[in-house]
């Protein structure tokens, strides 16, 4: 191929998934503005199309190159370092190069039409601020002077907010333009999600010893990158938080920044209450509930320097800060931190390939560890510190596990959603002015809808799994394609009015809370409650101070949260996830025991957490019944080793949807034969074969799940075999590499 030697060659990728790079001529006119990372517009077939620039060259593959119309912005968009990890993201990923790099940025950065806001910004005019000016003004103008004291003492203020103090209008200060009295220009004024908030300044608490010599392995790893990353192992309420805020102190010092990653949205506003207290307005806030242009004003301040932590959910693992000197990615352990969207990145791991890239300190805490983390930390990949008790001599919860199947046998055989030893629990605390979580990771009032008479059970259409019952608006929902229709008054097969409802949500928890405990003030938290903007805040807050009694809840309220007045946890159905078709279960379910707990007894008052389950042996429920990680982590990692899942292997999951089984299945069939003699020798193969959930928003999927310690040879493998397979357009294919789920 010709080589063209010239200094102004821009590689690009396009906003459509060609997983591709194309080479542009960098106009004379643009040769200052176009850099590695800048977002430009460039001529593609017929049409133009938005990109971003991944590379400059100084020579060119090809001749005759189309040349860059324009560029948007003043200055890259994505730093060098952050290039390179979208890099890496799409390679071990298997995701197209422009998916990565479009990951790393909010989309209301990319998109064109959400800009800064611009308003009115009223200053006085050094004439009109003697006091026989106001003077005067007052006698035949007071709401004019009103305006003029006030700007006196402010010295300037955006229009808005200088009518809202002076209680008038714009016309007033319009009329004190006219006068030459006051001046007006427009300046950009940053939408803040969190400036409704009044927050009081903290300062640094004392340490425990187990706390110091964690701070201290922390600091010892900014400063020399060993080790290069720290699994903070501390049981609930043992002050991870103080730690964390210690260390971003430390990085402050030292002219960094730093990214807090939390799991759930609805830690967001208790965590940034605590680091803002800390740290004022050094914070920025970046999740998914955040309106568009919040979003977009949050990410600029980082940007431009004006805020140096980053506070977010899985996606601020890639906010642009500057000089960065610590990532904090609190709950390590929990699923949520995994995209379910190409490119189908864990938070976790990225967070550790940016730490090693910078390169900064990678903390990852958590009371209970992924089994991946606590295996790297016991064979020095990772440093370890541990926290083994709880700050100021608070004890650990009491748990006690109450055996379900008894239960039902003292009720006639029925299987009840409260035992007496709860419920006599609950009496006992709303007596003492204490308060109580109910626990139950279903949402909806019923799990299904059935008819006694002829078995009729309301399946959802689109997917292989039956609707929940939502009595609050009676519908039906499909939890997986969102699909809703109306609650019958019949049943659709055989018209019999005596259907049931089976199972339990926390809608029906709910429910039967207010039925038992009329004069008790309930409020439930789950996603179908939290869809307005700052409900989760607000519920919070009216727990914090004291305006609820019971919290009924789903995950979301399990982890995290710090409420000193929580004395009672109640597990309503343990069992939930134990017996689903997934090798990590009994790890999920050791945790989210444990993670719940752990909100009991974080005052003066000793917890207690009463689990109610239909399997009181199983081993993960004996693990969390002892608060014992060590003990659960020693049995299942030899049912792991045994059976070579990870962390002795790494897994990939290829997944392949089409409206038609036949097509989906005859598909997987030929792919699997292409993969097999490209994979390492060790690699073990299971399928293709139907997804536990065969069908899902109305696509039929069959799996081919992948083993192997050699996980580059694996993922090659894979990505050559699907390349050279010639794809229908009725049947796509996803790649999960690490994948959390099998569902």
């Amino acid at each position: 191929m010709p080589q063209i030697e010239t200094n102004t060659i821009a590689r690009v990728v396009v906003d459509i998934a060609l997983d591709r790079e194309f080479e542009y001529r960098i106009p004379d006119s643009l040769n200052d503005s176009v850099h590695a990372g800048s977002q430009v517009v460039v001529p593609f077939g017929r049409s133009k199309r938005d990109g971003f620039v991944v590379a400059l060259s100084g020579h060119a593959q090809h001749a005759d190159l189309k040349e860059i119309e324009s560029v948007v912005g003043e200055k890259p968009l994505v730093g060098e370092s952050l290039l390179e990890l979208s890099r890496w993201i799409g390679r071990y990923y298997c995701a197209p190069i422009e998916q990565a790099v479009r990951c790393v940025l909010p989309a209301a950065v990319r998109a064109r039409d959400v800009s800064f806001r611009e308003q009115l910004f009223v200053t006085l005019d050094p004439a009109a601020q003697s006091d026989a000016f106001v003077d005067a003004l007052r006698k035949r103008a007071p709401k004019q002077a009103t305006v003029i004291e006030i700007l006196k003492s402010h010295g300037g203020m955006f229009l808005q907010e200088l009518c809202r103090q002076a209680g008038t209008t714009a016309a007033v200060v319009q009329a004190l333009r006219t006068k030459g009295a006051v001046q007006a220009g427009t300046r950009t004024v940053r939408r803040r999600p969190e400036m409704d908030r009044e927050i009081l300044p903290t300062a640094p608490l004392d340490l425990m010893g187990a706390q110091k010599e964690a701070l201290d392995m922390i600091r010892t790893s900014m400063d020399t990158g060993t080790p290069p990353a720290v699994l903070l192992h501390g049981v609930t309420g043992s002050g991870k938080t103080e730690v964390y805020l210690q260390a971003i102190e430390y990085a402050l010092s030292q002219d960094g920044g730093a990214i807090v990653l939390v799991p759930e949205i609805a830690l967001t506003p208790q965590t940034v209450e605590r680091f803002a207290a800390r740290f004022g307005d050094r914070i920025a806030v970046l999740h998914s509930h955040l309106s568009e242009g919040e979003r977009h004003d949050e990410w600029h301040r980082i940007h431009d320097r004006e805020a140096c932590i980053a506070i977010g959910a899985r996606s601020a693992v890639f906010a642009p800060i500057h000089n960065l000197k610590l990532i904090v990615v609190d709950e390590e352990h929990d699923s949520s931190y995994k995209q379910e969207e190409a490119p189908r990145y864990n938070a976790r791991d990225v967070a550790v390939m940016r730490g090693a890239r910078e390169p900064c300190a990678v903390v990852l805490g958590s009371a209970t560890p992924a089994l991946e983390s606590y295996r790297n930390a016991k064979s020095d990949k990772y440093g370890l510190a541990i926290l083994p008790a709880r700050v100021d001599n608070q004890k650990m919860p009491h748990m006690e596990v109450v055996d379900m199947r008894v239960e039902a046998q003292r009720n006639d055989g029925k299987p009840c959603a409260f035992s007496k030893r709860l419920i006599d629990a609950i009496h006992d605390r709303l007596a003492k002015a204490e308060q109580t979580m109910l626990f139950l990771n279903r949402r909806g009032y019923a799990s299904s809808f059935m008819c006694p008479q002829c078995g009729y059970v309301a399946g959802c259409g689109n997917c292989s799994v039956s609707m929940t019952c939502h009595t609050q608006d009676d519908t039906l929902k499909c939890h997986m394609c969102g699909d809703v229709r109306k609650l019958p008054e019949r049943c659709p097969e055989c018209g019999d009015s005596a259907y049931r409802m089976a199972g339990i949500g926390t809608q029906r928890v709910e429910t039967i809370v207010g039925k038992l405990f009329p004069k008790a003030r309930v409020q439930r938290m789950d996603s179908d409650s939290t869809t307005a903007k700052n409900s989760h805040q607000k519920i919070l807050g009216k727990f914090r101070t004291g305006h609820i009694d019971i919290l009924v809840g789903t995950q979301m309220i399990a982890k995290g949260l710090h409420f000193p007045n929580v004395t009672l946890i109640g597990v309503i159905y343990a069992d939930m996830g134990l017996h689903m078709p997934d090798f990590r279960a009994g790890e999920r379910t050791f945790q989210l025991l444990t993670q719940v707990a752990g909100r009991a007894g974080r005052g003066e008052i000793p917890g207690l957490v009463i689990v109610q389950t239909y399997t009181p042996f199983h081993p993960a429920i004996q693990a969390a019944r002892r608060l014992d990680f060590p003990g659960f982590y020693d049995q299942e990692i030899e049912f792991r080793k045994e059976l070579s899942y990870p962390p002795f292997t790494r897994l990939v999951c290829v997944t392949l949807r089409s409206r038609s089984a036949e097509r989906a299945s005859f598909l997987a069939e030929a792919l699997a034969k292409a993969i097999e003699p490209l994979l390492p020798k060790a690699a073990i193969m299971a399928g293709p074969a139907p997804a536990p959930i065969e069908k899902a928003r109305g696509y039929y999927r069959f799996q081919i799940i992948l083993r192997s310690s050699a996980v580059k040879k694996m993922v090659d493998a894979v990505r050559t075999a699907v390349g050279n397979t010639k794809w229908p357009s009725d049947v796509t294919y996803a790649i999960d590499v690490d994948a959390t789920s099998l569902l």
